[in-house]
């Protein structure tokens, strides 16, 4: 979960969203479930100053730590960072780190109270493979933490942002390309656990007032991250064993074709959505999209900077058949025409950043 906490000026109302003077608000409050230590979280707090500040949990969408960007523009102080876990060193020497977790009502509260939120990034919740192998916790975190975010924002005027996905959407939606509004009829936990979303954040905007704001994610693409139990993860391990190893084992089949997204524009992306005046979005919900490939293809083009590297496939029948029923394509015609959305990143931009990072990674540690 990320908040933001912006300082208000008298008779200012509170606001919700990343990067807007308003700050997200951190809550608090009594649960009568523990998140497990295995379960991850994001969230941001910003003061209430023009100033926002976040706090991240980095175990979702492989937004980890994605706090830097967040606090490069608003400052390391406005920034919050939490998780139910000790952080690495890097992480907690960069600025505010605080314990939160999402099922307990009252520490989230107490975060948004003490912080003086006003925006709020809800990225908790396990993943889509994680999440079929443990339906009961992905239930808890998905939806009963959902719950907990959206009673606090509620409570406190914040702006809340809630990430959905690719995953939204079933083997009944339309695939190619797969618009902002469809039939959705997702298979998975975690896929059911977003359309709730989606549906709750819209309701409690429609009903309540609350300035609530997603946007559905392709599968994220990040250097700087380990893959987290997604069926699109294999678009990062495979940067990881090209570099290291010159070979790669790829779950999916061949040409299972799904949007995708480097990480900088999912951030940027994120930022501009929460920055949007409320006037123009005409939905609360918007597909966002960069590119869309195969594991062929992007093997080749990796090959084109590793010539030894080599592909084999050993396709796992779960992922495959959550893949399957998942866009090959997404038009976010909507976002580009509201707010401006554009991407930055085709897939030679990404693989070139991606084994930039790597390969300068993977020498300093032969070095070492």
């Amino acid at each position: 979960m990320l908040c933001i906490r912006m300082l208000r000026r008298v008779g200012q109302s509170p606001a919700f969203g990343c990067w807007t003077p308003v700050l997200p608000v951190r809550f608090l409050g009594i649960s009568p479930r523990q998140i497990p230590s295995d379960a991850n979280f994001h969230s941001a707090s910003f003061s209430d100053t023009d100033h926002p500040r976040d706090s991240l949990h980095p175990r979702c969408c492989q937004l980890v730590w994605v706090d830097f960007p967040f606090r490069k523009r608003f400052g390391k102080d406005n920034v919050i960072l939490s998780d139910i876990r000790k952080p690495p060193d890097h992480v907690f020497h960069s600025g505010p780190f605080i314990y939160s977790d999402i099922l307990d009502y009252k520490n989230l509260r107490e975060i948004v109270v003490n912080n003086r939120i006003t925006w709020l990034f809800h990225y908790s919740a396990l993943l889509s493979a994680t999440g079929e192998a443990n339906v009961s916790l992905a239930r808890a975190v998905n939806i009963t933490g959902l719950h907990n975010i959206l009673d606090v924002a509620v409570e406190h005027n914040l702006r809340l942002f809630v990430p959905s996905t690719i995953g939204a959407f079933g083997p009944t939606s339309p695939r190619n390309p797969t618009p902002d509004l469809c039939i959705q009829r997702p298979r998975t936990i975690y896929g059911v656990s977003k359309v709730h979303a989606e549906l709750m954040g819209e309701y409690y905007h429609y009903r309540y007032g609350l300035d609530f704001r997603c946007l559905r994610y392709p599968g994220i693409i990040s250097a700087d991250s380990q893959p987290g139990g997604g069926t699109t993860d294999y678009a990062v391990q495979i940067f990881h064993d090209a570099t290291k190893h010159g070979k790669f084992e790829c779950n999916l089949e061949a040409r299972t074709r799904l949007p995708m997204m480097y990480i900088d524009d999912c951030l940027r992306a994120t930022l501009e959505v929460m920055e949007a005046p409320a006037e123009s979005l005409s939905m609360r919900t918007y597909n966002v999209s960069a590119m869309s490939f195969t594991p062929e293809e992007l093997a080749q083009e990796v090959l084109k900077h590793v010539p030894e590297f080599q592909i084999t496939y050993n396709v796992d029948a779960v992922r495959q058949a959550i893949a399957d029923g998942w866009p090959m394509n997404f038009d976010d015609s909507n976002a580009r025409k509201d707010w401006g959305w554009k991407h930055d990143f085709d897939l030679p931009e990404l693989v070139t950043a991606m084994l930039n990072f790597h390969g300068s990674e993977t020498r300093v540690a032969q070095a070492n």
